[in-house]
């Protein structure tokens, strides 16, 4: 006899404190990526939420903590579809157009292109936002296609070259028109993802591809 997994409701205490945890984080996504992490305060947030500044704080120890949950909330459906992506059984040249693809869609969201100008602009200030991002959001994105590429590596299809290295500059490549989004400047011509995702992989394996790849 099979046993089913416990897919019970949460009571509603939970459930309700589940439901004001998102609210907060709504909240402050709203204000840091709109006003900036130095002009975003626990007190502000309270005027528009409600409250005592007890139960914030029950809920995130600090500005930090706070603006680390956003991060996760702002990039976790961009990383589960990037890491699924890297999953898929497909050939490698397949797999990696699939993965420039989606990355540059995804970077060319305003969310995300607000999220790169509040980390730039600030992190200068507040170090702490620099290592909050990449730790939540940078460095998962480059350890999963890492790990993919040491598996390329192993199955005779890539160099064996620094996975890791590797990974820095496909992503490097991809960021390209990111960051004339980041300054500002739209690109003038029709959305050239697609062409952009397709040079990129070429370019990739044109230099770390064998003729098992």
């Amino acid at each position: 006899m099979s046993i089913e997994p416990n897919t019970a409701p949460l009571g509603k205490r939970e459930a309700r404190k589940q439901d004001r945890r998102q609210a907060i984080v709504a909240a402050a996504r709203r204000s840091f990526l709109e006003d900036g992490y130095a002009a975003t305060s626990m007190s502000g947030l309270l005027s528009e939420l409600g409250g005592s500044k007890a139960t914030l704080w029950s809920y995130f120890r600090s500005k930090e903590e706070l603006f680390a949950a956003v991060i996760e909330d702002v990039t976790s459906e961009f990383r589960a579809e990037l890491e699924g992506g890297l999953l898929a059984s497909a050939d490698l040249e397949t797999t990696l157009f699939s993965f420039c693809r989606r990355f540059i869609q995804k970077t060319a969201q305003p969310d995300a292109v607000a999220a790169w100008r509040l980390i730039a602009g600030e992190s200068g200030r507040f170090p702490e936002l620099g290592a909050i991002f990449y730790e939540r959001a940078a460095m998962r994105v480059e350890q999963a296609l890492a790990g993919y590429l040491r598996g390329q590596i192993s199955a005779g299809c890539l160099r064996d070259e620094d996975p890791v290295d590797m990974a820095q500059m496909l992503l490097g490549l991809c960021t390209t028109q990111h960051n004339r989004r980041l300054w500002g400047i739209s690109p003038d011509a029709p959305d050239t993802t697609e062409r952009d995702a397709r040079r990129f992989t070429g370019y990739f394996l044109r230099l770390f591809a064998t003729s098992a790849g």
